[in-house]
């Protein structure tokens, strides 16, 4: 009989070697068969099993950057059935642990075991890859917003269990993932002041408890997802000395910003731990100064993106400008590049490890945060984009409709069957897929393995 993990890897392997979304043949993730590991050896000598699962982890690793995540499951599963003694190792928690973190950047385990985390998001990425997902759109009430504007949707933010939306009136609305309702609306203190989108969200960060969001002015508000509608201001915008927030972000301990409209003070850094700010500097968004004070009284296009990763770095943009920081030593960025091609803005995002740009001929480049290496390149053919990205693919969203790229070789994959017209904002993770249409429409894709 065989083992749970090797039956599940052995039927995610067969389907990862299927077909792709618009029914061509792909590679097959079974040509990787690694190392010769068949060698008997001899009747005293025993393999270890730390030493076993050193070498499955190493065997995973190297099938993923050849070929793709993909192929981890069937290099491993061809392994399992060498001998008792490798098909014993693949009961081991510990290892599925080891493999679900250097395979898919995942050490939260949301089900009972590490190895059924690591089947569900094979599975999960396989399903982006065919592209088998649920379409619905999510609903709220607009009770008390008297201007149609302020309904527009600026921003939205994932977690694993709920969907932040931030709105032009100063609102957050939090939809839970599982059930898809609207349960909840939080606010920030205080009205207009300078402008009548001083209040607009600029961005959000969503954890297990607590939602933290940002407004142009300046303001950052701190609000426990199961606690009071009223948020806490943990931080007092300073508007005349450091301009519009006018992107919002943080991963971890950190929390940052990117403002327009004084020179000198573009990205402020904030340890979220003590909800301190460490760090004020660059002049990225210079240029922009003029375009940042406009933002407070009249809906513009986006000045700039600031994106971050798990490895405490972050990528900002304008669109004529990028660079690289290191949350650690932000004094001294690791990449700062001007373009004479320029960037589209909205094209910026960033998963666990890499980052994605598109420039204004249409070519998306992916490189990873650490060391800038290139990852792949395509030619999007298109004209402006909003840009979303996980771990394996990328997301472009334009009037037409969503178009997905594949990101570990540049592969063109298929495009969504929803045409959902012009967009506002766009967000995704491993799972799910979330775009705010400008007729006040929340759309929602769930790839999810059942």
């Amino acid at each position: 009989m065989s083992s749970p993990s090797s039956s599940s890897l052995s039927a995610a392997a067969s389907s990862s070697s299927s077909e792709d979304g618009n029914g061509n043949g792909i590679r097959h993730v079974r040509d990787f068969e690694g190392p010769s590991l068949t060698r008997r050896r001899g009747n005293n000598e025993i393999w270890p099993g730390p030493f076993i699962e050193d070498l499955l982890v190493r065997l995973a690793i190297d099938a993923s950057r050849s070929i793709g995540r993909l192929a981890a499951a069937a290099a491993l599963a061809n392994v399992f059935r060498v001998c008792s003694t490798w098909y014993a190792v693949s009961r081991s928690d510990p290892l599925w642990h080891r493999l679900t973190s250097v395979i898919w950047g995942c050490n939260h385990r949301i089900r009972t075991t590490w190895h059924e985390e690591y089947v569900y998001r094979h599975r999960t990425s396989l399903n982006f890859r065919l592209g088998r997902s649920a379409h619905e759109t999510l609903h709220f009430d607009p009770t008390g917003v008297d201007i149609a504007d302020r309904l527009t949707c600026r921003c939205l933010t994932l977690s694993d269990t709920h969907l932040a939306c931030g709105f032009a009136d100063g609102t957050v609305r939090l939809f839970d993932l599982a059930t898809r309702l609207h349960v909840g609306t939080f606010h920030p203190q205080h009205g207009d002041r300078f402008g009548r989108f001083s209040r607009a969200v600029s961005g959000i960060i969503i954890s297990d408890v607590r939602v933290i969001f940002a407004t142009l002015d300046g303001d950052i508000h701190v609000a426990v997802i199961d606690g009071q509608h009223q948020a806490r201001r943990a931080h007092v915008g300073n508007i005349v000395d450091d301009g519009s927030l006018v992107d919002f972000t943080g991963y971890g301990r950190w929390w940052v910003g990117l403002y327009a409209g004084v020179p000198g003070r573009a990205i402020h850094i904030w340890d979220g731990n003590t909800e301190d700010l460490v760090y004020v500097n660059t002049s990225l968004t210079d240029r922009e100064s003029l375009r940042g004070w406009h933002m407070l009284t009249e809906l513009t296009e986006t000045i700039g993106r600031v994106r971050v990763t798990s490895q405490e770095s972050a990528v900002a943009c304008t669109s004529n400008r990028y660079m690289v920081l290191d949350l650690r030593n932000p004094e001294f960025p690791l990449h700062d590049r001007e373009s004479r091609r320029g960037f589209m803005v909205n094209s910026l995002d960033t998963n666990n490890e890499a980052y994605i740009m598109v420039d204004s001929r249409g070519t998306a480049i992916v490189r990873r945060a650490d060391t800038l290496e290139e990852q792949c390149r395509f030619n999007t053919r298109l004209g402006s984009v909003m840009t979303c990205m996980n771990l394996g693919y990328a997301l472009m969203c334009t009037a037409s409709g969503v178009r997905v790229w594949e990101i570990e070789h540049g592969q063109y994959l298929y495009s969504f069957g929803e045409n959902i017209g012009a967009v506002n904002a766009m967000v995704g993770d491993d799972r799910h897929v979330a775009v705010a249409g400008s007729d006040t429409m929340i759309h929602l894709w769930d790839f999810g393995a059942q």
